[in-house]
């Protein structure tokens, strides 16, 4: 935008109370404006996150083999709504309600409007007495709500494509379900809703560990019970790749997750009601943005170091990779320390997948070695580039993953000797559209199809 454009508009901003009053260091702008800004932050940033499920439905898509694509799809759109349900009937008020500095919030259930939005909402005449109350709160009660839920989702999503290609659909849901609902909440409650950690000075600025670890731990105990695809690896140790079967639709994918990261980044300053929130949201969009672009390039000079070849996949990889590690600091100083943030999360997601190969643990789409693996990376930056206390760092990283180890092994060991967690070794072999759904993604190729 030209300077003769920024003058022109300069009376309509000032008409809104935008232009701050000189000496003044509070918000630069009137209380209701405040309200209206950072409400518009949380909904817009809550829609650029919703929009990273469909980023992780692509991805996965295009990394499983194609007789497994529409459950994959199935489960990313599934996980998304039983989050959104499961959130609104109890984890949000775990998570936030009553915590004060403890382990845990309420188990009361549902997660309404206010009673001074409710008036509001009903009002005929928005008189000052009704709207005075609800602005105080500086934010639309539901708005926070919105942009807190598509948050949980994203922990969901990693597990799926760890798990893909044998894990039944339904216990997959009821996983999803106790994930979502209590999981979760009680380990973002310690940071995040004001518990224990964030007492000791733990600093997850957006969720490097708080959503990108757990998600991460959550799948890794899935994938050991669970146990490997039949043919992944051989008696000796040996690897059988299983390429995913459209590279292309896993490239969107990744492109609509690094789309989607500004608004997981940026809607994290929790506020737009300020010069100062909207120059932090500016920084945080570029520290996000140029620590994706590190990211891909190290992983591709890592892979070609590595493996003789530029693996695709391991450079989608790469770009999340960066994406994840610079999630618990996006707020560093300058680009400069996003870059070295991000290309170490590069490098590291590399590294991290012959590492897992040889466990026998088997991750389809390389969720241990992004999520995981620099959710930790990132949230030991904070300590490192970012002024943060590097023991209230760690103690977080280890408390939060002793908790979700053992909760989520529970929960995944629970349903494995009741109902069972895995398909057949037949139900395998021909694939869970098939077996599951009873259709397949492209039924064109199917041995079994009808031609045109």
């Amino acid at each position: 935008m030209k300077i003769s454009k920024n003058l022109a508009v300069l009376p309509a901003l000032a008409a809104l109370g935008v232009v701050a009053t000189s000496g003044v260091a509070q918000a630069a702008v009137e209380t209701e404006t405040a309200f209206v800004f950072n409400t518009f932050s949380f909904l817009i940033h809550g829609a650029l996150v919703m929009w990273m499920a469909a980023g992780f439905a692509m991805l996965e898509a295009g990394l499983v083999r194609t007789k497994n694509t529409a459950t994959i799809c199935l489960k990313n759109i599934a996980l998304y709504a039983m989050a959104c349900i499961m959130y609104y009937l109890v984890g949000y008020n775990l998570m936030y309600t009553g915590v004060d500095g403890g382990f845990i919030g309420t188990f009361s259930l549902f997660y309404d409007p206010s009673a001074a939005e409710a008036a509001l909402i009903a009002a005929t005449d928005k008189t000052a007495a009704l709207v005075d109350p609800v602005v105080g709160n500086k934010y639309a009660v539901m708005s926070d709500w919105f942009f807190q839920v598509v948050f949980v989702a994203t922990a969901a999503s990693v597990v799926s494509g760890t798990v893909a290609e044998r894990m039944k659909l339904w216990p997959f849901m009821v996983f999803t379900m106790v994930l979502t609902a209590v999981i979760y909440p009680i380990t973002g409650s310690w940071a995040w809703g004001q518990g224990w950690l964030a007492g000791l000075g733990f600093k997850d600025f957006a969720g490097s560990t708080l959503v990108h670890s757990v998600g991460g731990w959550a799948a890794l105990t899935g994938a050991i019970l669970l146990g490997p695809r039949k043919g992944k690896f051989n008696a000796d140790g040996s690897v059988n790749p299983f390429p995913g079967s459209n590279l292309p639709l896993a490239t969107l994918g990744t492109f609509i997750l690094w789309f989607g990261w500004f608004g997981f980044n940026g809607g994290s300053q929790l506020a737009l009601g300020s010069a100062a929130d909207a120059v932090s949201i500016a920084n945080v969009y570029a520290n996000t943005n140029i620590a994706a672009c590190a990211g891909i390039v190290a992983a591709m000079m890592a892979s070609q170091v590595l493996f003789k070849k530029v693996d695709l996949s391991m450079s989608l990889n790469g770009a999340l990779a960066g994406l994840v590690a610079i999630t618990a600091g996006p707020d560093v100083p300058t680009p400069l320390y996003a870059i070295i943030i991000g290309g170490v999360g590069g490098v590291l997601a590399v590294v991290a997948v012959p590492i897992i190969d040889k466990l026998k643990i088997d991750d389809v789409v390389g969720a241990l070695s992004v999520h995981l693996v620099n959710g930790i990376w990132g949230t030991l930056c904070v300590g490192i580039f970012d002024g943060g206390d590097i023991v209230a760092q760690i103690t977080g990283i280890v408390a939060i993953g002793a908790f979700t180890v053992v909760a989520t092994g529970a929960t995944w060991a629970v349903l494995k000797y009741t109902v069972g967690i895995r398909v057949t070794e037949e139900e395998e072999f021909q694939g869970q559209d098939k077996a599951e759904l009873g259709m397949e993604a492209y039924p064109e190729f199917g041995t079994g199809s009808a031609r045109l």
